[in-house]
C-alpha cells in the first residue's frame, strides 16, 4: 500500500492547482445543492418495529387528531384568583392559536369535549395545541406567531407560557465554544511546529473536510430524515480526526525537510509512511461507526454512516488535498534549521526536538523501571475512576434538558411545579375496539383498570376515534419521562394487555407516546451494547494482529481500550449523575444521559485508541525488527513518536472539550466521554501502561504462531513497501529503465512439487520475452509477470510497479491472453493510448503463430511503443511456433528467450538469469 501512496503523493504534489481547484469546486457545488434543496433536520427519534412506534404510526392513520406534534399554552393566574375568572381571555387566546398556520387543533380548555388540565389549586390550566408535522417542518413563522400570542395574552393578572414538543430544536447548534476549540488546536500545532504557517495547514484542510461533509449532509436531509444531533456529532469528529490526520503527515514532511530532502520527494514519502497509518486509523473509526447497524436502529445507523463518511472525507483530503497544499507552500514548510542544512550548513536536523525527546526518554524509563508496579497503579487507578459508571442511567432528552433560560425549559419546569412531572410526558394506550358493540363502555372500563395501576396519577382522556374502531387512553404517570417509575408503568401496562384484551373483547393493545418511544429506544440500545462491544473488541484483536504480527500486542491494546472506556463512562456519571463540576462545564441537568452515548463513544473511542496504538507501537516494532533489542526498542520507538502523539491527543481533547459548554444535552455527555477517554487513553494507557506491559513481556510481545502468521493477510502501515520502491528507483538510476525486473525471485509451483528460482535479471521496454520450460514452471512465471501470483521471496518490477506491493496496479496494466484466445482480435482491441508501458501475456506461442502476419505486425507495433510481450512455450507446438516467429520478426533482437530447467531436477546453481544485472536484452 505504501508504494501506491508514494506515487499518489507525488502525483497530487505535481497537480497541486488542479487538486485544489477540484476540491474548491466540490465545496461550491455541494453548498449550492444544499441551499437549493433546502433540507431540514429532524428532532424526532423513531425506532421501527417497537410497540411504541407502531402505536404512533397507527394513530397517524386512524386517529390523526392525536398524531402530529403537541404543544401547550399554560395559563397561570398571578393575583391568586381562580383560573375560571379568566375564561373569556383564555378562550380568545386559544381561538387565535387555532387560526395560526400549521395548527391542526387548539380546543377550548373549558369545553366539556376535551377539557384542559387544571392544577390542584385551581389557578392554572393547560390548553393543548396540535401542530401538523414534526419540528423543523412547521410553516415558517408559525412558532413565532404562537410565541407572540402568548406574550400578548399575558396581563397583570394572567401569565401565558408556550411549551411542549413543538419547541424542540431541529436546527444545527453551533456556538463560540467550537471556534475556541479550533483556536486551541491551532495553538497546540503552533507550539508543536514552532511556526504558525505549518500549524494553519491541518486546520485549513480539516475545515475543508467539514465544509464538504456538512453541505453534503444538508443536501441529503431534503430526502432523508436526519436527526438534528447528527451534524454536530459529525463536525466534532471531522474536526478532531481531520486535524490529527493532517498533523501526522505534516510532521513527517517537516522532519524530512529538516534533513534536507527535496519537497516533492518528501511529500511522496510522508504520504507513503504516515499516510498508510492514517488510512488504517481512519478505517478503524469508519468500521466501528458503520458497525452501529448492529443496533438495528435506523436513526443511529444513519448517525454512524454520516460520521463515518465525515471521517472518510478527512482521510481522502489528507491523501489528496494536503499534498497539493504542501507542494504549493514548498520551501516555506521547511524548518529554519532544515533550510540551513539544505544549503550545506552543518546543523543537526533533530536538534529542534532534543528537549522534547529527552523528556519522553525520561518518562519511558520511569514507567518501565518497575513495570509491574506501573501496571498495578494504572489498572487500579482507572478501575477506581470507572466505578461511578455503575450508576449511569440512560434515556432520551425531553424539554427538561433544555437550558434554563429557554422558553421550552421554563414552561416544562412550570408544568412540573404546578401539575406534576407526568404531565410533561403522558403515555398513550391504544386498543382496537372494532369488534365491540359498546365502544364508550369499553373505553370507560379500560380507563378504570388503568387508573388502578400503581404509578398512574390521572387519566386525562379515554375516547374512541370518529369511526369507533380505535380507542385511546391518555395516561398521566406519577413520574417524569426518565423516571424509573414511568418505565415500570409501561412494563406493567404491556404485561396486563393480553388479559385485558381477552376480558374486554378488544385487540392489539399498545402503549405508545414519546415517553414510551424513549423507553423502547433505551431498552433496545442497552441490549445492543454487549453485541457491539464484542464486535469492537473482536475487530481490534484481528486488526492489530494483522498489523503487528503478534498475539500479546492486540490483547494488551484491547484491554487498554476497555480501561479507557470505563474511565470515560465513570467521568460522565460523575458529571451528569453526581453533578460534580456541572457549573464549570455549563451543564444544567442532573439525570440520565442520552441513550446512544455509550454505544457511540465505544465506536469512536475504539478508532482513536487504535490510532495511538498504531503510531506508538509500530515505531517500537520497527526498532525491534532492526535491532532485536526489546527493551531498547521501547525507549527508541517511544521517544521518536511520543511528541506527535501528545500533540494529536491534545488537539482531540481541545476539540471535544469545546463542545461541552455550549453543546446541547445530547452532545454534552458524548463530548465529555470522548475528551476524558482520549486523555486517559493517550497519556495513561498508551504512553504509560503500554510501555510497561511491553517491558514485562520482552521478546514475547512480538511472538506470533507460524500457522497464524500464514493465515493473516499482510497490511503495510509502517512503510515497508516504500523501502522497496525507493530501492528500485535507485537501482533504475544506476542501470537504466526496465520493463521487467526480477530480483532473487522464488515462487512455488501450482502442483506444490517444488519451486522456481531464484531468478534475477531484467528486460528493456519493447522486449518480446519467451518463457520456455516445463508447463508448471512456465505457468508460474507468466502468473508472476501478470500479477496473478505473488512471489515467495524477492521482488518483481513490471514497468516500475512492484509485486506484491502493487500487484493490483500490475493486474490493471496487464492484458492476459489465455490458451486458445483469439490473439489477433484481442491485440486489435487494445487502444493505442493504452499501449505504452503495458504488458501483454500470451500463454501459448502457438496461439500467436496461428493468429497470422496481421497479429505479428500489431505486436511489433506495440513493441516499438515500449509495450512488453511475454509468451509461454511449454510444448513441442509452442517450441516450433517460437522458432517460426523468430524468423518472421522484423527486429529479431527484440526477442529474449528465458529457458527454465525442470525445477524438480535442476540444482539451484543452474537456475537461469534473465539477463546480466547491468545490461538490458
Amino acid at each position: 500500500m505504501s508504494s501506491s501512496l508514494y506515487r499518489l503523493g507525488r502525483s497530487m504534489a505535481r497537480a497541486r492547482w488542479r487538486v485544489i481547484g477540484a476540491w474548491s469546486l466540490l465545496v461550491v457545488l455541494l453548498a449550492a445543492l444544499a441551499v437549493g434543496l433546502g433540507g431540514a433536520l429532524s428532532a424526532q427519534f423513531e425506532i421501527p418495529g417497537t410497540q411504541a412506534q407502531e402505536g404512533l404510526d397507527e394513530l397517524a392513520t386512524r386517529f390523526p387528531q392525536m398524531s402530529g406534534t403537541s404543544g401547550q399554552l399554560v395559563f397561570v393566574t398571578t393575583d391568586g384568583t381562580a383560573i375560571d375568572a379568566h375564561a373569556p381571555q383564555i378562550q380568545d387566546a386559544m381561538a387565535q392559536a387555532a387560526e395560526v398556520d400549521g395548527v391542526a387543533a387548539a380546543p377550548d380548555p373549558f369545553a366539556d369535549v376535551s377539557p384542559g388540565t387544571r392544577s390542584d389549586d385551581g389557578q392554572a390550566i393547560i390548553g393543548s395545541i396540535q401542530m401538523e408535522g414534526q419540528p423543523g417542518s412547521f410553516p415558517e413563522g408559525s412558532l413565532d406567531r404562537l410565541s407572540d400570542l402568548a406574550d400578548s395574552a399575558s396581563t397583570s393578572g394572567l401569565e401565558v407560557h408556550l411549551g411542549g414538543q413543538i419547541l424542540q430544536e431541529a436546527a444545527m447548534p453551533m456556538g463560540i465554544s467550537e471556534v475556541i476549540g479550533v483556536v486551541a488546536a491551532l495553538i497546540v500545532l503552533a507550539v508543536t511546529f514552532r511556526s504558525l504557517l505549518p500549524a494553519a495547514v491541518p486546520i485549513t484542510t480539516a475545515l475543508v473536510g467539514i465544509a464538504v461533509s456538512m453541505t453534503a449532509l444538508l443536501a441529503l436531509a431534503s430526502g432523508v430524515d436526519i436527526p438534528s444531533v447528527t451534524p454536530t456529532l459529525a463536525i466534532m469528529l471531522g474536526l478532531a480526526v481531520g486535524i490529527d490526520y493532517a498533523l501526522f503527515i505534516v510532521s513527517r514532511h517537516r522532519d524530512q525537510l529538516a534533513r534536507g530532502m527535496d519537497v516533492e520527494e518528501s511529500i511522496g514519502q510522508a504520504i507513503a509512511t504516515s499516510g498508510s497509518a492514517v488510512i488504517f486509523a481512519g478505517l478503524t473509526v469508519i468500521i466501528a461507526l458503520v458497525g452501529l447497524f448492529i443496533t438495528g436502529i435506523p436513526f443511529l445507523t444513519l448517525m454512524g454512516l454520516a460520521s463515518a463518511a465525515t471521517v472518510a472525507i478527512a482521510v481522502v483530503i489528507a491523501l489528496t488535498l494536503l499534498p497539493a497544499v504542501l507542494s504549493l507552500l514548498g520551501e516555506r514548510m521547511r524548518p529554519r534549521r532544515g533550510r540551513r542544512t539544505s544549503r550545506g550548513a552543518d546543523a543537526p536536523a533533530d536538534a529542534e526536538r532534543t528537549d522534547r525527546t529527552a523528556l519522553a526518554a525520561r518518562w519511558v524509563r520511569l514507567v518501565t523501571r518497575v513495570p509491574l508496579l506501573t501496571v498495578l497503579i494504572v489498572v487500579l487507578g482507572l478501575g477506581a475512576l470507572a466505578l461511578p459508571a455503575k450508576d449511569l442511567r440512560l434515556g432520551l432528552p425531553d424539554l427538561g434538558t433544555e437550558r434554563p433560560d429557554t422558553q421550552a425549559r421554563q414552561t416544562y419546569d412550570l408544568i412540573t411545579e404546578r401539575f406534576g412531572p407526568g404531565y410533561n410526558g403522558p403515555l398513550l394506550v391504544t386498543a382496537d375496539i372494532i369488534t365491540s358493540t359498546d365502544p364508550l363502555g369499553v373505553m370507560d372500563e379500560l380507563e378504570s383498570r388503568i387508573a388502578e395501576l400503581p404509578g398512574v396519577r390521572e387519566i386525562q382522556l379515554a375516547t374512541p376515534n370518529m369511526g369507533a374502531d380505535l380507542g385511546v387512553v391518555v395516561v398521566i404517570p406519577e413520574g417524569g419521562q426518565t423516571d424509573e417509575s414511568t418505565a415500570a408503568l409501561v412494563r406493567t401496562l404491556r404485561e396486563q394487555a393480553p388479559g385485558w384484551e381477552r376480558e374486554l373483547g378488544i385487540a392489539d393493545m399498545k402503549v405508545t407516546g414519546q415517553t414510551a418511544v424513549t423507553i423502547d429506544i433505551t431498552d433496545r440500545l442497552s441490549g445492543a451494547l454487549v453485541p457491539f462491544g464484542v464486535f469492537v473488541v473482536g475487530l481490534s484483536l484481528l486488526l492489530l494482529a494483522i498489523v503487528f504480527r503478534s498475539i500479546w500486542v492486540p490483547i494488551k491494546a484491547s484491554l487498554g481500550y476497555l480501561l479507557s472506556l470505563g474511565a470515560a463512562f465513570g467521568a460522565v456519571a460523575m458529571v451528569f449523575e453526581y453533578g460534580w463540576g456541572n457549573a464549570a462545564l455549563n451543564v444544567h441537568v442532573i439525570g440520565p444521559v442520552i441513550s446512544f452515548m455509550p454505544i457511540m463513544v465505544m465506536g469512536v473511542l475504539f478508532g482513536l485508541a487504535m490510532d495511538y496504538e498504531v503510531f506508538l507501537v509500530s515505531r517500537m516494532r520497527e526498532e525491534y525488527v532492526h535491532s532485536g533489542d526489546a527493551r531498547g526498542a521501547i525507549e527508541r520507538g517511544f521517544t521518536a513518536s511520543a511528541p506527535v502523539v501528545i500533540a494529536a491527543a491534545l488537539i482531540m481533547i481541545s476539540v471535544f472539550a469545546s463542545f461541552v459548554p455550549e453543546g446541547t444535552y445530547m452532545i454534552q455527555p458524548i463530548a465529555v466521554a470522548l475528551a476524558v477517554g482520549v486523555l486517559v487513553d493517550a497519556f495513561v494507557v498508551r504512553m504509560t501502561l503500554v510501555p510497561a506491559v511491553l517491558a514485562l513481556l520482552g521478546d514475547r510481545a512480538w511472538w506470533l504462531p507460524a500457522w497464524l502468521d500464514r493465515l493473516l493477510p499482510t497490511m503495510d502501515v509502517e512503510g515497508e513497501g516504500l523501502v522497496r520502491v525507493l530501492e528500485h528507483r535507485r537501482w533504475t538510476e544506476r542501470h537504466g529503465r526496465s520493463s521487467l525486473r526480477f530480483q532473487d525471485v522464488t515462487a512455488p509451483l501450482p502442483s506444490g512439487s517444488g519451486e522456481i528460482g531464484p531468478l534475477t535479471g531484467r528486460t528493456a521496454p519493447g522486449t518480446l520475452l519467451a518463457v520456455r520450460g516445463e508447463p508448471d514452471a512456465v505457468a508460474t512465471v507468466l502468473a508472476l509477470v501478470s500479477g496473478r501470483r505473488a512471489p515467495r521471496h524477492g521482488i518483481i518490477a513490471v514497468h516500475d510497479r512492484l509485486v506484491p506491493d502493487e500487484i493490483r496496479g500490475v493486474q490493471a496494466r496487464t492484458h492476459l491472453l489465455a490458451s486458445g484466445a483469439d490473439v489477433a482480435s484481442r491485440l486489435r482491441a487494445i487502444p493505442e493510448r493504452a499501449v505504452p508501458e503495458r504488458t501483454v501475456v500470451i500463454e501459448r506461442a502457438a496461439d500467436l503463430d496461428a493468429a497470422g502476419p496481421g497479429a505479428l505486425a500489431r505486436l511489433e507495433s506495440m513493441l516499438r511503443r515500449e509495450a512488453t510481450v511475454v509468451v509461454g512455450a511449454s510444448g513441442r507446438d509452442d517450441a516450433a511456433a517460437l522458432a517460426h516467429l523468430q524468423g518472421l520478426l522484423e527486429e529479431p533482437d527484440r526477442l529474449l528467450v528465458l529457458d527454465l530447467p525442470d525445477p524438480a531436477t535442476a540444482p539451484p546453481a543452474e537456475h537461469p538469469h534473465l539477463a546480466p544485472e547491468g545490461a538490458a536484452r
